[in-house]
């Protein structure tokens, strides 16, 4: 089974053409013993106003045997929650909207949720959705911080956000909110556009990285691992020498998955398992 070293969580974002039930017995069937929630509408509704009944969710992974260890809900432009939304009804929605992400993390027992800086307008100053994002933040972290629920912030890519892009400016953003309650998510595809390492942002971060988004990379993004160059290996390797255990979720989104999910959540489970092999081997 998948999990001898960190926890290894499937994601269903590539699943959005199958029922989430398909995923979560596919990801059951590929050793798979941890899922990443990705909250898009076909699979898990959720808005300011309302959201699908989360005992569904627990009830699929008492079934397939899977723990739910993150919930990751749609935040870019433009899906509904933008954490730098400007204009008081769009805040409003935008903070009931992440309470009832961190509810639905706290009722299934997912305990975290992935979040990021949003995205400001290009026809205004950077720095007023820099304010916006740093004043939500902080009202997020305090609700979640209520409900026990840990939120982990990743950067975004430079073609999803003009806040924060690259580990230098998620740690000017960490400064600004000033609360230690507030964890990072390595997401490795934004890394990689921004030119960070795996050991620059542990040196940057250290402990406070408490998830990560663990995909292949070629000339695109979150792929299935062995669709791109990344050597996974050597990206264990990495995380071994900087302490991480925590998890990790295959995040894989590109739409050459869509009509073959299954395919591309049993490849890199045996990605992962040969080079877990791997580093066995080296390091005994």
């Amino acid at each position: 089974m998948i999990g001898d070293a960190w926890q290894v969580a499937a994601m269903n974002c590539h699943y959005r053409f199958f029922s989430l039930e398909r995923f979560f017995r596919d990801a059951r069937d590929a050793g798979y013993t941890a899922a990443e929630v990705w909250c898009g509408p076909m699979h898990f509704a959720l808005d300011w106003a309302r959201h699908d009944d989360p005992q569904g969710l627990v009830e699929l992974a008492r079934r397939y045997g899977i723990q739910i260890i993150g919930i990751c809900p749609e935040q870019t432009n433009p899906k509904p929650a933008n954490m730098a939304a400007r204009g008081d009804e769009a805040r409003a929605r935008t903070l009931a909207t992440f309470k009832n992400v961190i509810d639905v993390a706290r009722d299934t027992r997912a305990g975290k949720i992935v979040i990021t800086s949003g995205w400001g307008f290009l026809d205004e100053p950077r720095a007023d959705a820099w304010e916006r994002s740093v004043a939500m933040l902080r009202q997020v972290v305090a609700y979640a911080a209520e409900q026990g629920v840990v939120p982990a912030i990743e950067a975004l890519q430079c073609d999803e956000t003009n806040l924060a892009r690259s580990a230098e400016e998620l740690e000017r953003l960490l400064d600004d909110v000033a609360d230690d309650r507030l964890a990072v998510c390595l997401d490795l595809g934004a890394a990689w556009r921004a030119g960070d390492s795996i050991a620059g942002y542990f040196k940057r971060f250290g402990t406070r990285i408490q998830h990560l988004h663990f995909s292949d990379i070629g000339a695109e993004s979150h792929l299935a691992w062995g669709d791109g160059a990344r050597d996974m290996a050597a990206d264990l390797a990495a995380l071994a020498r900087a302490g991480y255990a925590g998890p990790m979720s295959f995040e894989i989104v590109n739409s050459r998955y869509h009509t073959d999910p299954a395919a591309a959540l049993s490849q890199s489970a045996r990605q992962y398992r040969a080079a877990l092999d791997m580093l066995k081997e080296v390091y005994q």
